[in-house]
């Protein structure tokens, strides 16, 4: 084998394996455009497969919580993938979906702690008497 040979093998390899062969910014580049192209098969097959009234209610879910938005879209994207979905969801079955999503989420507990000594202590309330 010549250096031209070994050369070209070296190239192919590299680019195979996704080493050297180009830049950051080509790389960077590359991989925005997948992501773009993911996001935009996403949104057809989700445009497919929900009515106008889940499209908005899926939208106002991923103004309050992008995360149950997220697996929710994962989970109608799996379902039309597999065929368990025919026609297109109406917003009964989305709410039925999307209450098997809570399911699957862990919860977590909010609390409110709330001191009544602190509330109790109020100057305001003293001119009132005065009257």
């Amino acid at each position: 084998m010549s250096d031209g040979d070994l050369d070209e093998l070296r190239a192919k390899r590299m680019a195979q394996f996704g080493g050297g062969g180009g830049s950051d910014a080509e790389k960077q580049q590359a991989q925005q455009e997948q992501m773009r192209a993911q996001e935009e098969m996403k949104h057809s097959i989700l445009s497919q497969v929900l009515d106008q009234q889940a499209r908005a209610r899926l939208n106002t879910l991923k103004v309050s919580k992008p995360d149950k938005a997220q697996m929710f879209e994962n989970m109608v994207i799996r379902m039309a993938q597999m065929g368990q979905v025919r026609g297109k969801l109406d917003d009964a079955q989305f709410v039925s979906i999307l209450e098997s999503v809570n399911a699957q989420m862990p919860q977590s507990k909010s609390t409110v702690k709330y001191d009544r000594r602190r509330a109790a202590i109020d100057s305001d309330d003293d001119e009132d008497y005065g009257c």
